[in-house]
């Protein structure tokens, strides 16, 4: 039977997510539960595109063709908000749904073990500190390390691991020097290009959206590096080893204490003019934030690797999905 949206008749009665590789696995089991418990909701599709590419999909349009949920491995920007606004996607329900890290792993065999921030800038900025980059290998970067090649792969642009990974890791020694906190006053968006943007000269290899891709390739070229969410690392301990940053390893406790560097929230964004003629939307928004799903021994936890939320935000996102309230986009940065 066809259903409504915003005053469209619409054939299409099965949820449609685009979004985080990062969320990916997670949003795979939330669906599978869904279809479980109430086949005839259908079983939602998850599709992986990168939050980037997410974020263009989702903010599109209202309708049919349109998604009815962006799956974010960080929060909504001010420009995709005003994307979303200007194709008449002005209600939305942001909630967050978990905890990740940034992380950075090698081959077991590997020397690389424990790096700083400063490093991993220094190491792979296109231009740190408003200079070219000549460094060849770690040890180039610090004394300190081992003698061996930078090579490292890493996701694309699109992908809200690179954002996250621009702004938690590589921001903060950038911002640190004198000379960018002065610029950054005169021309903030020049600052932000010398500390974000990234080597094009073989370095820093774009992985897409796979990080299964980038976990077989790290473990097949001992020495190079691999960035991705924590919940990979995870799942290949016995292939591959978390390298600490600033002397702090990559581990449950230490992300969701937010000690670790690459700390940083997931989130599911609801298209809340898509949820009443679409039901799963909200079984997905509710089966998403159930304790039982995303609390410290919930099921995304054993299977997956997610991260709980401190109690507070669960309980807050547990109401968030219950009354589906629309985010204040003017409140994006």
């Amino acid at each position: 039977m066809a259903v409504t949206i915003s005053g469209t008749a619409e054939a299409r009665n099965q949820m449609r997510a685009v979004g985080s590789s990062t969320v990916f696995p997670f949003a795979k089991l939330v669906a599978e539960r869904i279809a479980r418990a109430n086949p005839a909701l259908g079983a939602p599709v998850i599709e992986s595109t990168g939050t980037g590419a997410g974020m263009k999909l989702f903010c599109a349009g209202v309708g049919e063709r349109f998604p009815d949920v962006e799956n974010a491995s960080r929060r909504m920007k001010a420009s995709e908000a005003k994307l979303c606004q200007q194709n008449g996607v002005s209600s939305i329900t942001e909630i967050q749904v978990g905890l990740d890290g940034v992380t950075f792993a090698t081959a077991n065999a590997s020397p690389l073990q424990n790096v700083s921030q400063r490093d991993i800038y220094l190491a792979l900025a296109k231009t740190p500190f408003g200079k070219p980059n000549r460094t060849k290998t770690w040890h180039d970067v610090n004394p300190r390390l081992p003698n061996i090649p930078i090579r490292v792969y890493g996701p694309p642009p699109t992908s809200g691991t690179r954002d996250a990974f621009a702004e938690l890791i590589l921001t903060p020694p950038c911002e640190a020097n004198a000379g960018i906190a002065a610029l950054k006053k005169a021309d903030e968006n020049k600052a932000k290009a010398i500390c974000t943007a990234v080597r094009e000269d073989g370095a820093y290899i774009e992985a897409g959206e796979n990080d299964n891709l980038i976990v077989q390739k790290i473990e097949a070229n001992s020495g190079t590096v691999g960035v991705f969410g924590f919940s990979y690392l995870e799942e290949n301990m016995d292939r591959l080893k978390g390298i600490s940053i600033n002397s702090i390893a990559p581990t449950y406790e230490s992300i969701s204490s937010f000690k670790y560097p690459g700390a940083r929230p997931l989130y599911i964004y609801i298209k809340n003019a898509h949820a009443a003629a679409i039901p799963a939307v909200r079984a997905y928004a509710a089966e998403f934030t159930k304790e039982s799903a995303f609390g410290p021994n919930g099921y995304l936890r054993r299977s997956a690797g997610m991260i709980a939320a401190p109690n507070p935000i669960r309980a807050r996102r547990q109401q968030q999905a219950r009354a589906l309230a629309p985010l204040n986009l003017a409140s994006l940065k």
